[in-house]
């Protein structure tokens, strides 16, 4: 767009800390801290600074130095208590989230991968038990506000960098992405509970961007079709990005004016687009319009991510102000031990990744969806679009045949001004071949040379204005025969739509697959869903990997065990994994002789799916020409009617330019016998010849070149044979 609208942003409020026995100090600088990034930088040290102190005295839940660590509750406002440790440091992290949030949300739109990267380690890290706004589903929904947001804040800035409109639209999808899983989050009816009465403002914010930032996809996906000269595609992108932009107006009431005057612009442009292109498409480039389900889908570009937060980075939380309080060996033994769990979460995910990544390259190669895999379902029944242009025609029995008569009238209207204007240059000719001779008898003309005679003044006005009309006559014969193709193209359509709805079904294509064919058909689609169940399955024991490993805390052990005997405990402590990890070798082997069987199926199923596609081609371009023909009445109506008006205008400027003519090629003609006569006269008489007998008179003959006027026939009669 040629500029960016913005949209407002949702931010979290800071939790308020309440009791916590310790260095008043300290606690008043990390829960004060001032709305800006110093703040984000205090709270960063403060949380590294408590990971510390954890690591060393026994803080944690049921511990013996834990002490009660009070905080309120964002949505209830109610205070919340645990002797925890790890309270305080998910307290801190939370405030790092909604501080990010905060400075996101203001005018410079500061990226929010900070925030979402605060919530995310949140969720991974802490038990989600300490108080609503840090329960799982509250996270979750914080993280892809965030996400969506941060992806919002690059989207304004790829447009603003004039990036490349399939760049565009990918971000711009994956902004809906987000906002999908926020606002499915918000649907929840537990997340409901928990949010309040905020929960309804939130939603309907959402719900708006969702459609709002679709319609922005679409757009720029309709400029990419452009650019590329998809003049079809660039019409049903910039229709459906239209659409969606309509629903976003509808679901913004009650949003501020900024927000309404966002979405005003963006109509301007989109509608702006959308007139253009069908407008350029009905009258130049004339290509069929496809569906929308029937285009490959946009897929989301998640160029924003979660930054991890790493408590122990000295350049974040400053040197470690309790490195002499107490011996680290346990706490060194600890860390050794995260690294073993840590090495091994890394291999399993090596081996997951490198899986994951041939099977992601090897489904994109064979571009197969289970869902749509045959389609059969949509040849059974006429789509509603089209069910809906035939119902509307139901209830207009008479449109065929008012296209037709109007055409006619048209026809009629068109033939009158044709034939008015060929009978005006008829006599034009004629009275120019008249001077002509006239010019020749007198000898002022060589015959058959020179320039044809001036007209008389009233007959070059006549010549004037039939020159004029015969170019505008011209001009418009090319439209009225445009017009006629456009009506003869689409009468037949739409006497299909107006008649029995089984001819409709019948003109509309359907595939006709053997026995074999849908065999072959049920073995791709079980073999699809194998492939599913292999990938759930695979995901599912990725999650509970992460989960054993983020809960397996051996401090308790290691305190007790001696330095020489560490490296047998971690063996020992490792052997809880075996059983998960034999389970994911085992799904990790599958792939291959899933994927073989999923290649052989595949073989065989070519020849459907090329059938297939032809067929759904076929059916989608029937559908679309039968819809754009129901879609075209009107226009085409209009333009009948403007063409009669036209013609019939042009028809009565044509019938005085007639009668105009006729006078003056009479008065033309009669001025050259007055001429002609006068020339007659000037002739000397003939000489007298002897006196015969019997004497009798007879007509005056040619002599000498002279003529009687009284014998002169009609100009029009005269030949040079007679001279």
């Amino acid at each position: 767009m040629e500029a960016v609208p913005r949209m407002p942003m949702i931010w979290l409020d800071l939790k308020e800390a309440g009791e916590f026995a310790f260095n008043a100090a300290v606690k008043k600088s990390a829960v004060n801290v001032p709305r800006d990034f110093e703040g984000c930088s205090t709270l960063r040290k403060y949380f590294g600074q408590l990971h510390y102190l954890q690591s060393r005295i026994p803080m944690g839940a049921e511990q013996e130095a834990a002490v009660p660590i009070a905080w309120t509750e964002i949505f209830s406002g109610k205070t919340v208590t645990h002797e925890d440790i790890k309270y305080e440091q998910a307290c801190i992290l939370y405030n790092l989230g909604a501080l990010h949030s905060m400075l996101g949300a203001m005018d410079k739109r500061v990226s929010e991968e900070c925030a979402a990267g605060a919530f995310t380690y949140l969720r991974d890290h802490f038990p989600h038990s300490y108080s609503v706004d840090m329960s799982h589903q509250i996270l979750n929904l914080n993280i892809n506000l965030m996400l969506g947001q941060a992806q919002e804040c690059l989207l304004e800035k790829s447009m603003l960098d004039n990036r490349k409109s399939f760049l565009v639209a990918r971000i711009s999808a994956q902004v809906v992405d987000y906002y999908k899983e926020a606002c499915r989050a918000l649907e929840n009816s537990e997340t409901a509970s928990l949010l309040g009465k905020i929960q309804k403002d939130w939603k309907k914010l959402v719900q708006m961007k969702i459609y709002y930032f679709a319609a922005v996809a679409h757009l720029h996906m309709g400029k990419q079709a452009e650019e590329q000269q998809k003049f079809g595609e660039r019409v049903i992108y910039f229709q459906s990005a239209l659409d969606k932009l309509n629903e976003a107006i509808k679901l913004a009431k009650g949003q501020p004016e900024t927000v309404q005057e966002a979405l005003r612009f963006t109509m301007d442009v989109i509608g702006g687009k959308y007139n253009s292109a069908k407008k350029d498409n009905d009258f130049i480039y004339h290509e069929a319009v496809p569906a929308l389900d029937t285009l490959q889908s946009v897929k989301g570009a998640p160029l924003v991510k979660a930054l991890p937060v790493n408590p122990t980075d000295p350049a974040v939380t400053g040197p470690d102000i309790f490195a002499k309080l107490v011996p680290m060996a346990a706490h060194e033994a600890s860390s050794l031990y995260s690294e073993e769990k840590a090495k091994l979460l890394r291999d399993v995910m090596a081996k997951i990744e490198a899986k994951n990544e041939v099977l992601d390259q090897f489904m994109d190669s064979m571009q197969l969806d289970p869902e749509t895999v045959d389609n059969l379902d949509m040849y059974s029944h006429i789509p509603p679009i089209l069910m809906e242009k035939c119902a509307a025609l139901s209830v207009r029995p008479d449109t065929v045949k008012n296209l037709v008569q109007s055409m006619q009238v048209l026809s009629g209207v068109f033939t009158d001004v044709e034939a008015s204007l060929k009978e005006i240059r008829d006599l034009l000719e004629e009275d120019e071949a008249q001077e002509r001779k006239l010019q020749e008898l007198l000898g002022k003309v060589p015959p058959s040379q020179g320039s044809p005679p001036p007209p008389s003044p009233g007959l070059a006005e006549v010549s004037k204005e039939c020159s004029k009309y015969l170019e505008v006559h011209e001009k418009a014969s090319f439209t009225n025969t445009e017009l006629h193709k456009a009506m003869n193209l689409h009468i037949g359509n739409l006497r299909l739509l107006s008649g029995p709805l089984e001819q409709v079904r019948a003109a509309l294509p359907s595939p006709a697959l053997t026995e074999e064919d849908k065999q072959v058909l049920q073995n791709l689609k079980r073999i699809l869903a194998k492939v599913q169940e292999m990938r759930d399955q695979r995901t599912s024991l990725e999650q509970q990997l992460r989960e054993m490993i983020q809960k397996d805390d051996i401090t308790t052990s290691l305190v007790t065990t001696d330095r020489s005997e560490m490296k047998k405990l971690f063996e020992e402590q490792l052997k809880k994994y075996d059983q998960i990890k034999v389970y994911l070798e085992q799904n990790l082997a599958a792939q291959e002789n899933v994927l073989k069987a999923l290649t052989d199926a595949n073989v065989k199923y070519a020849a459907v799916r090329k059938a297939l596609a032809e067929v759904e081609h076929k059916w989608n371009t029937t559908v679309q020409t039968l819809v754009a023909s129901y879609e075209a009445y009107e226009d085409l109506m209009k333009k009948s009617q403007e063409g009669k008006d036209f013609y019939t205008d042009l028809e009565g400027k044509a019938a005085k330019l007639l009668e105009k003519a006729r006078a003056a090629c009479q008065a033309a003609e009669a001025n050259r016998q007055q001429i002609l006569e006068k020339e007659m006269k000037k002739q000397p008489p003939p000489r007298p010849t002897a006196p015969k007998p019997a004497l009798q008179k007879k007509p005056l003959e040619l002599e000498a070149g002279g003529l009687d006027a009284g014998d002169l026939p009609p100009l029009g009669s005269l030949v040079l044979s007679e001279l």
